[in-house]
């Protein structure tokens, strides 16, 4: 429930007039030169999910909470960066922060807004950010790699403390390897569970998932076409495959945020295209493996986050460690059952509301009750 995405990119791609659209304020500094932005601004979006809306219109609660990404404004990386050129490790250090990354990428043309390599090409933008991210991974891993090996100097016994130490020296080398030899971000490569470990360890920049946004002019978000996104997609395909590509236009966005209902439609209407902030909150959620389950009554119904593969009493520990610590059992039912049936009532006379265990991993979409003892 508390994981967060960063926004990250050059300065003056339309970082803060994005987080702004996003999450409908004016916190972000958006202004025409660079470093505008220096301590980073933060927000809570609401992630859209048709089955909370419907959830709330079925139990008419007395709250309502749905699910959040917090998302995170964080200042223009420049060339240089990982060294400290411009505000370069202060920068780092708050990428190094979040959990996921939403890299914006500047695809439209205007002489009015500067551009800090001076002219617009997204392929060398995004190379830069690649680069910089690494140089600073390569840095921290060999760091990390030389304490290693200084506190490892005496390893000589076969104990089980010595063997971890030597084990940890073996995969943080593989680390250094994948990002100098292969030239691969860490993500990338395969890795089993103990080496994960070690990798989360290490807090590192090209850990994180990305989920690439290509700001266009509103004329070519609306017509579907720009020069440059073939030409993204493949700089994708060819260094972070599988990678998710979002086209957007901040320039359309600011106009929808502060509309909304039947307003904000005919806004889309008349522009010819629709908003893309959802697509964009969902990927986001999605690319750092969340998923969701609801609790429902009358007087609350809230979606809960929790990782993909979360067990039933960590799941139900989201709530409350008592319910976790003295977990008893869940009631559980899907979304699509309640959704077909109409009524709690009719879900249990069908036989689909379940008692699950300790063994049980949450489904998204998941309704539960959980029982605990005293």
């Amino acid at each position: 429930n508390n994981l967060k995405i960063g926004i990250v990119g050059l300065p003056n791609v339309g970082k803060s007039s994005f987080f702004n659209a996003l999450s409908n304020t004016d916190l972000g500094k958006a202004a025409n030169f660079p470093y505008a932005t220096i301590n980073p601004e933060e927000a809570r979006i609401m992630v859209p999910d048709a089955r909370f809306d419907w959830l709330c219109d079925l139990y008419k609660p007395a709250s309502k909470v749905p699910a959040a990404l917090t998302c995170i404004d964080i200042a223009g990386l420049t060339a240089g960066a990982s060294t400290g050129a411009g505000l370069g490790n202060a920068f780092l250090s708050h990428v190094r922060a979040v959990d996921g990354i939403f890299q914006v990428v500047r695809a439209f043309d205007d002489a009015e807004v500067i551009h800090v390599e001076g002219d617009v090409n997204p392929l060398r933008d995004m190379e830069i950010i690649q680069t910089e991210l690494r140089l600073k991974d390569i840095e921290w891993v060999e760091k990390a790699l030389e304490n290693l090996k200084k506190s490892g100097r005496s390893l000589g016994s076969n104990s089980l403390a010595d063997k971890a130490k030597k084990e940890e020296i073996a995969i943080t080398e593989r680390i250094l390897a994948v990002l100098t030899e292969e030239g691969k971000d860490v993500r990338k490569a395969e890795w089993n569970n103990k080496e994960i470990d070690v990798v989360n360890g290490l807090m590192l920049l090209t850990a994180k998932p990305v989920t690439y946004l290509v700001n266009l002019s509103e004329r070519d978000f609306v017509r579907k076409k720009n020069k440059w996104l073939p030409k993204i997609k493949g700089w994708i395909d060819e260094n972070n495959p599988g990678d998710p590509l979002i086209p957007f236009s901040v320039a359309l966005e600011e106009r929808l945020a502060p509309l909304e209902g039947q307003e904000k439609k005919d806004e889309e209407t008349k522009a010819g295209a629709e908003s893309a902030l959802p697509k964009i909150i969902t990927a986001g959620y999605k690319s750092l493996e969340l998923i969701r389950y609801f609790t429902c009554g009358p007087d609350e119904v809230r979606a809960w986050t929790i990782r993909n593969g979360t067990k039933a009493p960590q799941a139900a520990g989201v709530i409350h460690s008592d319910f976790e610590n003295k977990f008893v059992c869940g009631e559980i039912m899907s979304y699509e059952d309640l959704k077909e049936h109409g009524s709690e009532a009719a879900v249990k006379a069908a036989g689909k509301l379940r008692q699950q265990g300790k063994p049980y991993v949450m489904i998204d979409g998941d309704i539960a009750y959980w029982k605990a003892g005293q």
